[in-house]
């Protein structure tokens, strides 16, 4: 039999789910393993012909339209069979891959992944989608949302392991992140010299600590964010915020979906956001509400704030910037989405102006009059110290923590933030293998 004919009988004989999660489980798993067996005789992508490419293209296509189709059915069974009735909180990663092996072909496995990461971007199968199709069905659930969305505010392993550390030294380096605790403030300083602090993976871990260690510290009224002195030739010996994501990490392959593009927005900068989950006491009708563990954040802008630096700014207490610096959200010319940015952005600017920045990639700079809606302080280079220690007794006061709570609970709530989420599961897992964006990234 010829390959053509093997690959059309299986395309016709997709199965059709009725809706029972054992039964469904079981077509799933056996009609996408076929799927697989079919590639193994299709050539790597990189060496495929155009008719490979197009029966490769076929059976991703249709072992995907299988997956959406049982998770629009049982999303939230399977969530609520990973975390036991919700009674168990998982981070990102652990979700995915339990789902991997509990629903074999739902989802790339760990060592599908792994396999992956040994790739340059423009060569992967592009099998991240996927998880950004699992994400989009849980998010978009609103119980399985909320949960999901509250179980990654949860302090990190490696946040807990450290938290007794930096209280007793008061400073940890943590790679590419320094933490010190000065006076009533935990000073984050980002030390990605190398790449003008873009971020990649490395970066995200160690950032989630640093909130995260702020946070648990009771000595601690508010955080500074700030980015170090620069090695880079251009900038040695200046400091600058962010140039947003490593592209040359992304062309290389090592941007991943989950630890890296969700993980940074549902986790730590979600943490700046709303804070830290206390986990809830009692049971039943007794369980209280869920807590969280708030602080103010100031943002300190040296040269630019650029991409995912840009993002971060929208969710900052105070942001105070240097009066030659700028900021930027060029991620409509790299392809991509920038994070929650399309959200938060026109809430800052309004719809017009958000719409320049994001998809015309306007700057604004310190000096320019809509920078007054960007940026509460704009102060010369030389005076950022001063700015900063005085905007951190100027947010020392007790009532700071619930006002900050309600003005966010107010300007986006969690069922608005869990609307977009979702979407930007999928879009933004669909987008990381845009022909265009892999067009950019080999450039670097």
């Amino acid at each position: 039999m010829s390959f053509e004919v093997e690959l059309n009988d299986w395309l016709q004989a997709m199965p059709s789910l009725d809706g029972d999660p054992a039964k469904d489980r079981q077509s799933l798993g056996s009609y996408v393993k076929t799927g697989e067996a079919l590639l193994k005789g299709i050539s790597r992508k990189v060496d495929r012909s155009p008719e490979e490419s197009t029966h490769a293209r076929q059976i991703y296509q249709a072992c995907r339209g299988l997956r959406r189709d049982f998770l629009g059915l049982h999303a939230a069974w399977l969530y609520s069979v990973l975390t036991k009735g919700h009674s168990l909180r998982k981070t990102l990663g652990e979700l995915v891959f339990e789902a991997a092996e509990y629903c074999p072909g739902l989802v790339p496995t760990r060592a599908q992944i792994a396999e992956e990461r040994n790739k340059r971007q423009v060569d992967k199968e592009g099998v991240e989608i996927d998880q950004g199709l699992f994400f989009h069905a849980l998010l978009r659930s609103p119980s399985v949302g909320a949960h999901l969305a509250e179980s990654a505010l949860r302090p990190t392993e490696r946040a807990l392991e450290l938290s007794a550390q930096f209280r007793d030294a008061q400073q940890i380096d943590l790679g590419s992140v320094l933490i010190e605790r000065r006076g009533y403030a935990a000073h984050l300083t980002v030390n990605n010299q190398y790449c003008l602090n873009a971020e990649d993976n490395r970066l995200i871990d160690d950032m989630e600590t640093a909130v995260d260690l702020a946070l648990l510290d009771s000595q601690i009224r508010a955080g500074v964010l700030r980015g170090g002195v620069m090695t880079h030739p251009r900038y040695a010996g200046r400091r600058v915020f962010s140039a947003g994501i490593n592209l040359k990490a992304l062309h290389a392959g090592q941007i991943s979906f989950v630890d890296f593009l969700l993980r940074r927005e549902l986790g730590y900068i979600n943490k700046i956001a709303r804070g830290l989950l206390l986990e809830n006491d009692g049971v039943g009708v007794y369980r209280k509400p869920v807590r969280t563990l708030e602080k103010p954040w100031i943002a300190a802008v040296d040269g630019f704030a650029v991409g995912g630096g840009a993002q971060l700014l929208l969710v900052f207490d105070r942001v105070i910037a240097a009066a030659d610096s700028y900021f930027s959200l060029p991620a409509a010319q790299e392809g991509i989405i920038p994070g929650v940015a399309n959200l938060r952005l026109t809430r800052f600017l309004g719809s017009r102006k958000a719409r320049q920045v994001i998809s015309y990639g306007r700057k604004i700079w310190a000096h320019e009059p809509d920078a007054d809606l960007l940026f509460d302080e704009v102060v010369e280079p030389m005076e950022m110290d001063t700015a900063v220690e005085r905007n951190v007794l100027q947010l020392s006061s007790p009532a700071v923590v619930p006002n900050r709570h309600m003005m966010n609970l107010a300007e986006e709530p969690l069922d608005l933030f869990l609307q977009y989420a979702s979407e930007f599961a999928m879009l933004q897992a669909e987008r990381l293998y845009g022909q265009d964006v892999l067009d950019k990234v080999s450039r670097f």
